[in-house]
C-alpha cells in the first residue's frame, strides 16, 4: 500500500551555505490497514517524512508510492486533488477553523469531491456519534474542549475514507486520559475502516500499541 526506496531530503543551513540532510537512502513498506510508529528525537526529520507522505514537501531523491499512485510525479496541481482523496492528516494542535461550526469543520474537505453529500453527511453522523461528539456538532471550537476538538479532527481526517492517516503527535496536547481515548478511536477506526495509520510520536505508550515502531536515526528508519 505504501512504499518509500532510498528516499533522500535536505534542507539548507541557517546561513544558506551547507546542506543539512534530515533523510537519507530510507526505505519502508506498509502493508494496508497497518499501523506504524515513528519515534526519536526532536530534528531528526520525522514531520518531514509525514510531510513528504501528505504531499506538503518533496523528497530530493528516491520513489514514493501510496496505492500506485508516485508522489515524486505530482504537480502542483495535482498534489491537493490527491491529498484530499487518499491522504488524511491529524496534527497535535487540531487546526479546526474558529469561525465554523463541528459539523461544518468536519465537512469541508468533502466540499471538493464530487461525492453525493447526503452520503458524507451520513458518514459525518455515523463518525461523531462514535467518537461521543454528536451533541456538540454545532458548537464552535472554542465552545469545545481539546479533547472534543481533537477528537473532531479525527473525524475530518477520516470524512473523504483516505487511503492512510498520518497522524503528527496526535497526543502530545492532551492529558493522559484524553490522550489514552484518542489512542483507542484511532486504533478502532483503523480496524473498522481498513485505513493505514502513521503515528510520528514521542509516546512509547502509543507506539506500543501500533503493529510496528520504527526509529527515525541518521536518516534511516530501523525497526524496533
Amino acid at each position: 500500500m505504501l512504499q518509500l526506496q532510498n528516499i533522500a531530503k535536505s534542507y539548507p543551513s541557517a546561513l544558506g551555505k551547507t546542506q543539512h540532510q534530515v533523510l537519507k537512502n530510507l526505505t519502508l513498506n506498509v502493508a494496508k490497514g497497518e499501523t506504524i510508529a515513528i519515534v526519536g528525537p526532536s530534528g531528526t526529520g520525522k514531520t518531514t517524512l509525514l510531510n513528504i507522505l501528505g504531499t506538503l514537501d518533496k523528497a530530493d531523491e528516491g520513489t514514493v508510492l501510496i496505492d500506485e499512485v508516485n508522489l515524486m510525479e505530482l504537480t502542483p496541481k495535482t498534489q491537493p486533488e490527491f491529498r484530499n482523496k487518499k491522504v488524511g492528516m491529524i496534527f497535535q494542535l487540531h487546526h479546526l477553523l474558529p469561525q465554523c461550526t463541528l459539523w461544518e469543520n468536519v465537512l469541508i474537505p468533502t466540499l471538493p469531491s464530487k461525492a453525493n453529500p447526503k452520503d458524507a453527511e451520513q458518514l459525518a453522523e455515523k463518525l461523531l456519534k462514535q467518537t461521543g461528539i454528536w451533541e456538540q456538532r454545532h458548537q464552535k471550537p472554542a465552545e469545545l474542549s481539546g479533547g472534543e476538538c481533537q477528537r473532531a479532527a479525527v473525524v475530518r481526517a477520516l470524512i473523504n475514507q483516505p487511503a492512510i492517516v498520518l497522524a503528527d503527535e496526535p497526543t502530545g496536547a492532551l492529558d493522559e486520559e484524553n490522550a489514552d481515548k484518542l489512542t483507542h478511536l484511532l486504533l478502532e477506526l483503523n480496524k473498522e475502516m481498513g485505513t493505514t495509520l502513521i503515528v510520528v510520536t514521542h509516546s512509547m505508550k502509543l507506539a506500543s500499541q501500533m503493529d510496528k515502531i520504527y526509529e527515525l536515526h541518521n536518516g534511516q528508519l530501523q525497526l524496533k
